[in-house]
């Protein structure tokens, strides 16, 4: 697992606005998802988030860019989506665009993630 020292690294190569929201929403995710597992691939230049090192183990990645930031959810064509959140043109993954700490403390972010995590939990078979 990265240090923060590592986290704070990889983050400053993005916009202040970026790094900021990045660092909320690791805040966010590490309360909601209990025992996450954070890891920085340097070559598709995101973190992840799971339980394990398999694909099928992941929950989420927070996607920094020059545009923005971006919350990947693994899968999320098979979440719930009532407050419309999801964002993307992909059959299969989509996500969540973070242009505010507001989106990142929705109630619709929170419950979306929880959901993600009881699904990877089953996908596990951790039900």
């Amino acid at each position: 697992m990265p240090t923060e020292r590592d986290i704070i690294a990889f983050l400053a190569q993005y916009d202040e606005q970026v790094s900021r929201l990045a660092m909320q929403a690791r805040i966010v995710l590490f309360k909601i998802l209990p025992g996450i597992k954070e890891e920085i691939d340097l070559s598709a230049k995101i973190l992840g988030y799971g339980y394990g090192r398999k694909y099928t183990e992941t929950i989420c990645t927070l996607i920094p860019s020059k545009k923005g930031l971006k919350l990947g959810l693994y899968r999320a064509i098979d979440l719930p989506d009532p407050e419309k959140i999801l964002a993307g043109t992909g059959k299969v993954h989509k996500y969540v665009i973070i242009d505010s700490v507001e989106t990142i403390q929705s109630t619709a972010l929170e419950n979306m993630l929880k959901v993600a995590y009881e699904t990877c939990m089953q996908r596990m078979g951790k039900e």
